[in-house]
């Protein structure tokens, strides 16, 4: 099955990327300024009102994985998977969104959406601030 893959090193401590990810307002800060639910291991978190996310997983300074649970159709049952590493100074996320069913049009526009969130990740950490939904960089006219 295909995945989309990224990596994006950060400025910051790993302590802190961990926490901005398993914390409801940390995601709220650089994916989705309107999510609901809880961002702990066995949590369910919704972003954009209709995806929801089973937190499956969580490794302190390590690794947080969700399961799409409800949402578009290529998108459930998928796994957004963030690896942590801190090496050079700095922390490197690793993301994954794994088990795309196949690489269909929707996939490429996701795959860009997310750089633009995982730069917002970076942005909230190095400078406080970031560019969560609704304003995030639009990859197209009209959303």
């Amino acid at each position: 099955m295909p995945n989309i893959l990224h990596r994006v090193g950060i400025d910051a401590p790993v302590a802190k990327v961990y926490e901005t990810l398993t914390t409801l307002e940390g995601n709220r800060a650089w994916w989705d300024s309107s999510a609901v639910g809880d961002a702990k291991k066995g949590g369910l978190l919704t972003f954009f009102k209709n995806w929801d996310f089973k937190v499956v997983e969580t490794k302190p300074n390590e690794l947080v994985k969700w399961k799409c649970v409800r949402g578009d159709s290529d998108w459930l049952n998928t796994e957004i998977i963030f690896q942590l590493v801190h090496k050079k100074g700095q922390t490197f996320v690793l993301f994954t969104h794994a088990d795309w069913k196949e690489p269909v049009e929707f996939m490429h526009h996701c795959s860009t959406k997310w750089a633009t969130f995982l730069l917002s990740l970076k942005q909230l950490l190095e400078t406080g601030k970031g560019r969560p939904a609704p304003g995030d960089m639009q990859i197209e006219v009209g959303g």
